[in-house]
Parts: structure tokens; C-alpha cells; sequence
């Protein structure tokens, strides 16, 4: 945390007695509390601690804690738990985000690469049911068997 952070809530202004007198402990509880890592308040370059907004915050939600009856180990977990739910929900939120983006983008390139019915091209069929041009082998739909076959069954039929 910086001293002149420009986020209020970060802006660490206070020394230990108004911090502890904000927060509703003694002094000596925030040096207890720090020791335990529940708060890490900013140090001036002299050594003094400078508690923040969002330190006093802190302060309140482990005073909380404490008097709904947990020691400050178990402070420490909550706390520790509550940052995970946090980092994930961040991790969640970004992740949503991402998939909707690539889910819009998908849909972009489909919209993209559909080819409305009506600007097909019109593909014909011989009588065979095969199309134009394929080398099926079959003699039905080819033009040249088609041909030997007409003219033969012209001959068979006149006597």
C-alpha cells in the first residue's frame, strides 16, 4: 500500500492510537493483531504504522469475529477463506467473461461463413439421381453410355 494511494479506502492516514480508538481496541490489541498477520498496516520510513480505511474495516470484521466467539486462529482462517472466495469469484468472473466473448465471437464468424439459400448455386441432376461431371461408373447418368444406350435400343426395337 503506498501513503497517497489514490484510492481513499487505501490511503493510509492513521496512527496506531486513533486506529485503535476508531476501531474499538487498545493499541496493544493492533500490535497483537499484527503479529498474528490478521492486518499489515503501512510503516512510515521512520517505523511508525499508518492504518487505512480499509484497515479500520478489517479491524471492525475481526472485531466481529472475535465476539461471536472465535480465537484469533480462527479469525485467521475466515479471513484467509474469505480472500480465497474472493480471488475465485475474480477468477469466475473473469472466466464467464472470456467464454461469453469467445460464445459472441463464434457466433460472429457463423453469421459470417452462413451463405443465405438463395445465393447458392443451383446444382442439376441427370434423371440417374447422379450430378453432372462425376465418374461414378455407373452407366445410368453418364453421357456416353447414355448415348451407346440409346441407340442401341433403338435398333432392338424396329423390326
Amino acid at each position: 500500500m503506498k501513503p497517497f494511494d489514490k484510492d481513499p479506502m487505501a490511503r493510509a492516514v492513521y496512527v496506531i492510537s486513533v486506529a485503535a480508538e476508531l476501531a474499538g481496541v487498545h493499541p496493544q490489541t493492533l500490535r497483537v493483531y499484527e503479529r498474528r498477520g490478521l492486518v499489515d498496516p503501512l510503516r512510515t520510513g521512520g517505523g511508525s504504522r499508518r492504518y487505512s480505511e480499509r484497515d479500520l474495516e478489517r479491524l471492525r470484521h475481526i472485531q466481529d469475529l472475535t465476539a461471536e466467539g472465535l480465537n484469533l486462529e480462527g479469525v485467521r482462517r475466515v479471513l484467509m477463506l474469505e480472500a480465497e472466495v474472493n480471488r475465485l469469484q475474480s477468477e469466475l468472473d473473469r472466466v464467464r467473461s472470456e467464454a461469453r466473448e469467445t460464445l459472441e465471437q463464434t457466433h460472429r464468424h457463423y453469421r459470417r461463413d452462413l451463405v443465405p439459400l438463395r445465393q447458392l448455386p443451383i446444382r442439376r441432376r441427370n434423371v440417374g439421381g447422379s450430378s453432372r461431371g462425376s465418374n461414378s461408373g455407373s452407366s445410368t447418368g453418364s453421357s456416353s453410355s447414355s448415348t451407346a444406350n440409346s441407340s442401341s435400343a433403338g435398333r432392338g426395337s424396329r423390326r
